[in-house]
């Protein structure tokens, strides 16, 4: 019988420091330890003692790929302490902002973290000089992105333009309709990625993922809805905490989320997509069918595919809402602070993001909670690889590392968004 052991001790191509160790004897695998070791940065606790309106932009700097998700999970949360609902021009601005972080985080995944994987390069540098004109146009898409979240948003990186309640300016009309012909160019580059995605070599793996994302009435979930799960669950966003639980295994820094009843679940584009189908455009739908995408996508690495149709509909959805777009009497609604408990949860481009902070009557925080997405997929990440190993056992070391980074990759993991929350124990000398 023989062993075999796999591992990357840095993975590359993504956000933060993480490695992989896995032990094979004869066809099983015999232990997987996906190892996140990014240092615990501590949010929740040095949230404690800040005021309600400071959060949106400490959470912000969990994050400098997807800054806006944590803002508008953190808004949101307060505001639904306060009993605050948002809508108009400033609800359609925080789509428009959201827009903006899922084209530029997309982007950055497909074209130069997730792509060089199915091509065969070790880097999007190496891929560049067989592919200029690709990257050239992933980098434009990106850009294109950026200038949203700058122009809502105040600037590209960690935005400070978001405020419970709203913003602290709105746009102009003039100042949005600057975006539209970058927009509308990146529209049909938006499509010209979908069908260059869908030519790419996938590895075949199937797997009975439990999805749960965001599902609203009438549109693709980006900051509100229901939470729903393919298995049935349908819950409010403030009921979260009865259904997911999390726990520390001693080989990571970053907690595990499971659900109470079933375990392992799946959140992210394949999740979103797959029970939301029917809430994307019809040119997105189009696009999705002629790359050869049922309205259910089970192999997860055709998430690459998935994200690119969201690509497109984030474009799509950020010419719609500028264009129907009308100066707001006011930038944000008025807050009148009080002691309550405030959950928020939203659709990050890596998956959900859940929030909940306890204020006290003087506007103060007291108890915060964050559970990112990346927390969130780790067992179904393991789950993937043990089974993705296990059909592919006789491949040789190298290779077989190799399908198992791309597999990592495939999840677009955000390893520092998720070591924030790790409690600090100091045991007695």
């Amino acid at each position: 019988m023989t062993s075999k052991t796999i591992k990357v001790n840095y993975l590359a191509r993504v956000e933060g420091e993480g490695g992989l160790s896995v032990k094979i004897k004869g066809n099983q695998v015999t232990d997987l330890q996906l190892n996140i070791f990014e240092p615990p940065r501590f949010f929740e606790a040095f949230l404690r003692g800040r005021r309600y309106d400071e959060a949106p932009d400490i959470t912000a700097r969990i994050c400098g790929i997807c800054p806006v998700a944590y803002q508008m999970s953190a808004t949101h949360a307060m505001e639904n302490a306060f009993g605050v609902t948002v809508g108009g021009p400033l609800r359609a601005l925080r789509r428009l902002l959201y827009c903006g972080e899922w084209i530029e985080s997309h982007t950055l995944h497909i074209y130069l973290l997730h792509a060089p994987d199915f091509l065969g390069f070790p880097d999007a540098i190496h891929m560049a000089k067989a592919h200029p004109g690709v990257l050239e146009r992933g980098l434009q898409l990106k850009k294109i992105g950026n200038q949203i979240v700058s122009l809502v948003g105040g600037r590209e990186i960690h935005p400070i333009n978001v405020k419970v309640g709203g913003f602290y300016k709105a746009p102009t009309k003039a100042e949005l309709y600057t975006l539209y012909e970058p927009l509308q160019w990146a529209m049909d580059a938006a499509r010209e990625t979908v069908r260059w995605v869908a030519a790419l070599p996938f590895p075949a793996l199937e797997r009975d993922y439990e999805f749960v994302a965001l599902r609203h009435s009438d549109e693709y979930p980006f900051n509100e809805g229901r939470l729903v799960s393919s298995h049935g669950m349908d819950i409010a966003i403030a009921d979260y905490e009865e259904h997911f639980v999390e726990e520390h295994v001693p080989y990571s820094n970053a907690l595990h989320s499971r659900l109470k009843q079933r375990g392992a679940y799946l959140v992210g584009p394949l999740a979103r997509y797959s029970l939301n189908f029917d809430r994307l455009t019809p040119a997105a739908q189009e696009a999705a069918r002629a790359a050869g995408l049922a309205e259910v996508c089970r192999n997860p690495f055709k998430s690459i595919v998935v994200r690119s149709v969201e690509l497109l509909y984030a474009c799509e959805e950020a010419l719609r809402i500028i264009r129907a777009y009308e100066y707001p009497d006011v930038a944000a609604e008025a807050i009148q602070p009080h002691a309550g408990i405030g959950h928020g949860l939203t659709e990050a481009p890596r998956g959900i993001l859940y929030h909940r902070y306890c204020i006290d009557d003087q506007g103060v925080i007291t108890e915060a909670k964050i559970v990112p997405p990346t927390s969130q997929n780790q067992k179904a990440i393991e789950a993937d690889l043990r089974e993705l190993i296990g059909k592919n056992v006789d491949l040789a070391r190298q290779p077989l590392t190799w399908l198992c980074e791309q597999a990592i990759r495939n999840y677009d993991p955000c390893i520092s968004c998720a070591t924030h929350f790790l409690k600090l124990q100091i045991e007695p000398g």
